[in-house]
């Protein structure tokens, strides 16, 4: 019945699609894919931008991540890339010569959803900033 079910659910879709003439495809082509290299090299460019001559200010810090992030993500969405949705990370801190570790985890189409990353430094902070292109099906 679950099968049947399913079934009967996808030809109400395709036909509702074909009424209101809307047409829905399951992958983007390359060109409206998400390109890691491209979304790395906007990255950069705002990394270097915003942080290029600043010192570390434990004050305004949050801001400056909160910035960045809204910079990185309008670049995204000035692509215009259809169906695509972005989550930005930004992560800025004190350089005293320790390590950081950053992970994180989701759940993907790892098909058509990628990432791009990049970290700045200087003399007084470091930064490392990731962006997830993630299809909207």
């Amino acid at each position: 019945q679950g099968m049947f079910y399913s079934s009967r659910l996808s030809q109400q879709a395709a036909i509702m699609g074909e009424q209101a003439g809307v047409e829905h495809a399951l992958r983007p082509t390359y060109k409206n894919s998400f390109r890691p290299a491209v979304a790395k090299d906007i990255i950069r460019e705002v990394l270097e931008q915003k942080l290029k001559d600043k010192t570390y200010n434990a004050e305004i810090t949050s801001q400056w991540s909160r910035d960045i992030a809204d910079e990185i993500k309008i670049r995204l969405k000035e692509l215009e890339i259809p169906r695509y949705k972005y989550v930005v990370n930004v992560v800025i801190g004190e350089q005293r010569g320790e390590g950081i570790r950053v992970g994180c985890r989701c759940f993907w189409d790892s098909d058509v959803d990628a990432y791009a990353q990049d970290t700045f430094m200087n003399e007084s902070i470091f930064c490392a900033a990731i962006a997830f292109g993630v299809y909207l099906y």
